[in-house]
């Protein structure tokens, strides 16, 4: 297999982090998003996933985009160490929670957003760091509500095991703590994002550990 990969793009932690939990070998192929005006845009990297983004997984030729679709189709065909839950609310209850990271908060603090606010609207520095800080304090406050009143948030987002959810949450706090957004109001969270930093298959997967880090 082969992954391509940002070592920032927190679409593709997910799918890192699921390979590791996992346990399967793959080739990390960088896409720098920023070299060159952004690799992604390339025809070479069109002619893989033409929505010209991050992550794309190769599986023996079958070419898969979108980082939720590709950790469902792992789970469907290496079934060892499932991500989903077995039983059928468990599993639309972990979709839920990793939607609210995938859906409701990485699009709006997204790279190719962040440029679009700053250059053709041309938004100060300032004012685009404040968009972060509120759609992504908004999208946590979610998360956060969720995880905190449900008895089947455990030591993970589901229990205590890191599946599905646990793939999105991580990356999300990644993210928002290169923004100095203050993490202190999500405690479960950030409780949960503890417990998972402390597994090797979540070391592995972390920005810093990255053929491509900078």
């Amino acid at each position: 297999m082969k992954l391509y990969t940002y070592f920032r793009s927190s679409a593709a932690y997910r799918v890192r982090i699921a390979l590791n939990l996992k346990g399967l070998d793959y080739e990390a192929v960088p896409v720098h998003l920023l070299r060159n005006g952004g690799e992604q845009l390339a025809e070479a990297y069109r002619a893989v996933n033409p929505s010209a983004l991050l992550p794309a997984l190769d599986d023996d030729g079958a070419l898969l985009s979108q980082s939720l679709a590709i950790i469902e189709y792992l789970d469907e065909t290496r079934p060892l160490a499932p991500l989903l839950p077995a039983d059928a609310l468990g599993r639309a209850r972990v979709r839920a929670l990793a939607q609210t990271v995938a859906c409701d908060i990485h699009p709006l603090a997204n790279l190719r957003v962040l440029k679009y606010l700053k250059g053709p609207l041309g938004l100060s520095e300032e004012v685009k760091l404040q968009w972060v800080v509120h759609w992504v304090g908004e999208g946590m406050a979610m998360l956060e509500a969720h995880l905190a009143r449900d008895p089947h948030t455990g030591r993970f987002c589901h229990g205590d095991t890191p599946g599905l959810a646990d793939c999105c949450l991580v990356p999300q706090v990644f993210n928002a703590q290169r923004f100095d957004i203050d993490m202190a109001a999500y405690p479960t969270v950030m409780r949960i994002h503890a417990n998972c930093a402390a597994l090797p298959a979540f070391v592995q997967a972390h920005p810093a550990q990255q053929p491509d880090a900078e």
